[in-house]
Protein backbone atom coordinates (compact mmCIF):
# COMPACT_ATOMS: atom_id res chain seq x y z
CA UNK A 1 0.00 0.00 0.00
CA UNK A 2 1.09 3.56 -0.64
CA UNK A 3 3.17 4.95 2.25
CA UNK A 4 1.34 8.29 2.16
CA UNK A 5 -1.97 6.49 2.73
CA UNK A 6 -0.53 4.54 5.65
CA UNK A 7 0.89 7.72 7.18
CA UNK A 8 -2.61 9.18 7.53
CA UNK A 9 -3.88 6.21 9.58
CA UNK A 10 -3.61 5.97 13.35
CA UNK A 11 -2.17 2.87 15.08
CA UNK A 12 -5.44 0.95 15.39
CA UNK A 13 -6.32 1.63 11.77
CA UNK A 14 -2.82 0.67 10.65
CA UNK A 15 -3.18 -2.65 12.49
CA UNK A 16 -6.51 -3.27 10.80
CA UNK A 17 -5.01 -2.58 7.37
CA UNK A 18 -1.98 -4.75 8.21
CA UNK A 19 -4.34 -7.71 8.65
CA UNK A 20 -5.10 -7.46 4.94
CA UNK A 21 -1.58 -8.33 3.82
CA UNK A 22 -1.17 -11.49 1.76
CA UNK A 23 0.36 -13.66 4.50
CA UNK A 24 -2.25 -12.73 7.09
CA UNK A 25 -5.13 -13.28 4.66
CA UNK A 26 -3.78 -16.71 3.70
CA UNK A 27 -4.06 -17.84 7.33
CA UNK A 28 -7.75 -16.90 7.62
CA UNK A 29 -10.65 -19.27 7.10
CA UNK A 30 -13.84 -18.13 5.35
CA UNK A 31 -15.67 -16.95 8.48
CA UNK A 32 -12.69 -14.98 9.78
CA UNK A 33 -12.18 -13.39 6.36
CA UNK A 34 -15.84 -12.36 6.24
CA UNK A 35 -15.52 -10.87 9.72
CA UNK A 36 -12.42 -8.92 8.67
CA UNK A 37 -14.21 -7.75 5.52
CA UNK A 38 -17.07 -6.45 7.66
CA UNK A 39 -14.71 -4.51 9.92
CA UNK A 40 -12.83 -3.02 6.96
CA UNK A 41 -16.08 -2.08 5.21
CA UNK A 42 -17.35 -0.38 8.38
CA UNK A 43 -14.16 1.70 8.64
CA UNK A 44 -14.28 2.59 4.94
CA UNK A 45 -17.92 3.67 5.21
CA UNK A 46 -17.07 5.79 8.25
CA UNK A 47 -14.41 7.81 6.45
CA UNK A 48 -16.38 8.05 3.21
CA UNK A 49 -19.25 9.48 5.24
CA UNK A 50 -16.96 11.92 7.02
CA UNK A 51 -15.49 13.06 3.72
CA UNK A 52 -18.89 13.53 2.10
CA UNK A 53 -20.36 15.40 5.09
CA UNK A 54 -17.39 17.76 5.42
CA UNK A 55 -17.24 18.39 1.68
CA UNK A 56 -20.99 18.95 1.40
CA UNK A 57 -20.78 21.48 4.23
CA UNK A 58 -18.23 23.41 2.17
CA UNK A 59 -20.34 23.39 -1.01
CA UNK A 60 -21.84 26.89 -0.45
CA UNK A 61 -18.44 28.56 -0.33
CA UNK A 62 -16.69 26.40 -2.97
CA UNK A 63 -19.51 25.47 -5.31
CA UNK A 64 -19.07 21.67 -5.17
CA UNK A 65 -17.71 18.77 -3.15
CA UNK A 66 -14.90 18.22 -5.64
CA UNK A 67 -13.71 21.81 -5.28
CA UNK A 68 -13.76 21.46 -1.49
CA UNK A 69 -11.57 18.32 -1.60
CA UNK A 70 -8.22 20.01 -0.90
CA UNK A 71 -9.47 21.06 2.54
CA UNK A 72 -10.66 17.54 3.31
CA UNK A 73 -7.74 15.35 2.23
CA UNK A 74 -7.28 13.35 5.45
CA UNK A 75 -10.73 11.73 5.38
CA UNK A 76 -10.41 11.13 1.64
CA UNK A 77 -7.02 9.44 2.07
CA UNK A 78 -8.28 7.27 4.93
CA UNK A 79 -11.27 6.25 2.83
CA UNK A 80 -8.95 5.39 -0.06
CA UNK A 81 -6.66 3.33 2.21
CA UNK A 82 -9.59 1.32 3.52
CA UNK A 83 -10.95 0.94 -0.01
CA UNK A 84 -7.70 -0.72 -1.10
CA UNK A 85 -7.73 -2.95 1.98
CA UNK A 86 -11.35 -3.85 1.34
CA UNK A 87 -10.59 -4.87 -2.22
CA UNK A 88 -7.85 -7.25 -1.03
CA UNK A 89 -10.09 -8.83 1.60
CA UNK A 90 -13.03 -9.10 -0.78
CA UNK A 91 -10.88 -10.93 -3.32
CA UNK A 92 -9.80 -13.38 -0.60
CA UNK A 93 -13.39 -13.92 0.56
CA UNK A 94 -14.44 -14.60 -3.03
CA UNK A 95 -11.62 -17.13 -3.46
CA UNK A 96 -12.53 -18.90 -0.23
CA UNK A 97 -16.22 -18.94 -1.18
CA UNK A 98 -15.41 -20.49 -4.57
CA UNK A 99 -13.30 -23.16 -2.87
CA UNK A 100 -16.04 -23.93 -0.34
CA UNK A 101 -18.64 -24.13 -3.11
CA UNK A 102 -16.44 -26.51 -5.11
CA UNK A 103 -15.88 -28.72 -2.05
CA UNK A 104 -19.61 -28.76 -1.27
CA UNK A 105 -20.46 -29.59 -4.87
CA UNK A 106 -17.96 -32.46 -4.93
CA UNK A 107 -19.34 -33.74 -1.63
CA UNK A 108 -22.91 -33.64 -2.89
CA UNK A 109 -21.98 -35.33 -6.16
CA UNK A 110 -20.21 -38.09 -4.24
CA UNK A 111 -23.25 -38.56 -1.98
CA UNK A 112 -25.58 -38.70 -5.00
CA UNK A 113 -23.32 -41.17 -6.73
CA UNK A 114 -23.22 -43.34 -3.61
CA UNK A 115 -27.00 -43.20 -3.25
CA UNK A 116 -27.44 -44.14 -6.91
CA UNK A 117 -25.26 -47.20 -6.39
CA UNK A 118 -27.40 -48.28 -3.43
CA UNK A 119 -25.06 -47.52 -0.56
CA UNK A 120 -26.17 -44.00 0.27
CA UNK A 121 -27.10 -42.55 3.65
CA UNK A 122 -30.78 -43.56 3.30
CA UNK A 123 -30.10 -47.30 2.89
CA UNK A 124 -29.93 -49.44 6.05
CA UNK A 125 -28.73 -53.00 6.01
CA UNK A 126 -28.28 -53.70 9.72
CA UNK A 127 -31.83 -54.46 10.95
CA UNK A 128 -34.63 -56.28 9.16
CA UNK A 129 -37.88 -54.37 8.56
CA UNK A 130 -39.88 -56.42 11.09
CA UNK A 131 -37.64 -55.55 14.05
CA UNK A 132 -37.84 -51.78 13.56
CA UNK A 133 -40.15 -49.64 15.67
CA UNK A 134 -42.25 -46.81 14.33
CA UNK A 135 -43.84 -46.19 10.95
CA UNK A 136 -42.51 -47.81 7.82
CA UNK A 137 -40.09 -45.71 5.84
CA UNK A 138 -41.56 -44.84 2.45
CA UNK A 139 -40.79 -42.29 -0.20
CA UNK A 140 -43.95 -40.32 0.68
CA UNK A 141 -43.75 -37.07 2.57
CA UNK A 142 -45.23 -36.99 6.05
CA UNK A 143 -46.44 -34.36 8.51
CA UNK A 144 -45.95 -30.73 7.52
CA UNK A 145 -44.00 -31.79 4.48
CA UNK A 146 -46.91 -33.72 2.99
CA UNK A 147 -48.45 -32.19 -0.09
CA UNK A 148 -51.95 -32.25 1.41
CA UNK A 149 -51.45 -31.63 5.12
CA UNK A 150 -54.03 -29.68 7.14
CA UNK A 151 -51.60 -26.76 7.39
CA UNK A 152 -51.07 -26.57 3.64
CA UNK A 153 -54.82 -26.92 2.99
CA UNK A 154 -55.54 -24.03 5.36
CA UNK A 155 -52.85 -21.90 3.72
CA UNK A 156 -54.23 -22.72 0.27
CA UNK A 157 -57.79 -21.86 1.34
CA UNK A 158 -56.64 -18.60 2.89
CA UNK A 159 -54.86 -17.62 -0.33
CA UNK A 160 -57.91 -18.42 -2.43
CA UNK A 161 -60.20 -16.49 -0.06
CA UNK A 162 -58.00 -13.41 -0.05
CA UNK A 163 -57.91 -13.47 -3.86
CA UNK A 164 -61.70 -13.79 -3.97
CA UNK A 165 -62.09 -10.86 -1.57
CA UNK A 166 -59.75 -8.74 -3.66
CA UNK A 167 -61.67 -9.57 -6.84
CA UNK A 168 -65.02 -8.85 -5.17
CA UNK A 169 -63.72 -5.48 -4.03
CA UNK A 170 -62.68 -4.64 -7.60
CA UNK A 171 -66.01 -5.84 -9.01
CA UNK A 172 -68.00 -3.65 -6.62
CA UNK A 173 -66.37 -0.42 -7.83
Amino acid sequence: MNASLLAVLNDAERLLVAQTERAELAALDEDAAIDLETRIRRARNKYVGQYRRAASAAVPEHGGRGKARPENTQAAMKAEAFEEALSRVSRRVATLARQAAAELRAERLAAAKAAKQGRGPGVRTAAPASSRKGPAVTGQRTGDRALRSPASEKRRASTLASGARRQAKRDSR
